[in-house]
C-alpha cells in the first residue's frame, strides 16, 4: 500500500488521502454530488459504496446536510476515514464501515432526504472477466451490490419524494429504469455525458424520486474533454468550491 495526499481538486484547502495500487477517484464521483438535487430541504444525504469518500467530501461543500457515507472495503474506508479526519469533517459525515445490504436493515424507514451512488456498473457472468484484485472486482463488478438491490434499500431508506441519483453507464439505461418503477421511484432527471463532440455518450447521469410524479427530463448533453484532451469549462465548473 501506497498512501499518498491529494489536493481534492481544486478546493481550497480540502485533501484526500489515496492508495496508488487502488482506484484513484474519478470523474464519475466528481459530476454525481454536482448532479443530484439538493436543497434547502435536505437534511440527511446517504451515500452507498463511497470508497475513499470522494462524494461525500465533495457533498459537504455543496450542503450543510448530515452526510451517512458506507464502504464495504476496510483497507479503502481506512482511506476516506482519514480523509474525513484531516478536513475535520467527523461531525459531518459519519463514515461506516458496513455491507449496505445487512445494515440497510437496522436504519429506520424513510430516513434520508437524498441517496447517491456510484455502484459497480458490470454484471457478473460466466464470461466476465474479474480482476485479481479484490478491491477492484467488488468496485467493478456487481457481486456485493446490483441495481435490484440498490433500488430496494432506496425504497425503504428513502423518504417520500425524497431523491436518489446514480451515475453508470448508458447501456445499462434500461436496467435503471426497470428497478427503479419496480420500487416506486420514479426517473425525473437523465444527462448523458460524452468524452469529446461527435462521440457515443460514455457516462450516465440519472435521478429518481420516491413516489414521484410520472415525467423525466432529459437534460443538456454533458462535454468531459476538449479535443486536445483538456477538461471542458462545463466540466472544470465542478472543480472549485462554490
Amino acid at each position: 500500500m501506497t498512501k499518498v495526499k491529494n489536493y481534492l481538486l481544486n478546493y481550497d484547502n480540502m485533501y484526500i488521502i489515496q492508495d496508488t495500487d487502488m482506484f484513484n477517484f474519478s470523474l464519475d464521483s466528481v459530476l454525481l454530488p454536482n448532479f443530484v438535487t439538493i436543497n434547502k430541504k435536505t437534511k440527511k444525504i446517504l451515500d452507498i459504496g463511497s470508497g475513499n469518500a470522494p462524494i461525500p467530501l465533495i457533498l459537504s461543500t455543496l450542503t450543510d446536510a448530515q452526510i451517512m457515507a458506507v464502504e464495504i472495503q476496510k483497507d479503502v474506508y481506512e482511506l476516506g476515514k482519514e480523509s474525513i479526519k484531516i478536513n475535520k469533517l467527523e461531525n459531518r459525515i459519519d463514515f461506516i464501515n458496513a455491507d449496505i445490504n445487512e445494515l440497510y436493515k437496522e436504519i429506520d424507514t424513510e430516513t434520508f432526504d437524498v441517496i447517491t451512488c456510484n455502484p459497480p456498473y458490470f454484471k457478473v457472468n460466466e464470461s466476465s472477466n474479474l480482476n485479481d484484485s479484490e478491491y477492484k472486482t467488488i468496485a467493478r463488478h456487481e457481486i456485493k451490490l446490483d441495481l435490484e438491490k440498490l433500488f430496494k434499500i432506496a425504497k425503504k431508506l428513502l423518504k417520500n419524494k425524497g431523491n436518489i441519483a446514480i451515475v453508470h453507464r448508458p447501456e445499462r439505461l434500461s436496467d435503471i429504469v426497470s428497478e427503479m418503477k419496480k420500487n416506486n421511484i420514479e426517473p425525473k432527471r437523465i444527462q448523458f455525458v460524452y468524452p469529446s463532440i461527435n462521440s457515443e455518450a460514455n457516462i450516465l447521469l440519472i435521478e429518481g424520486t420516491k413516489n414521484g410524479n410520472p415525467g423525466v427530463k432529459i437534460l443538456p448533453p454533458l462535454i468531459s474533454h476538449k479535443q486536445n484532451g483538456e477538461y471542458t469549462e462545463q466540466v472544470k465548473q465542478f472543480f472549485e468550491k462554490r
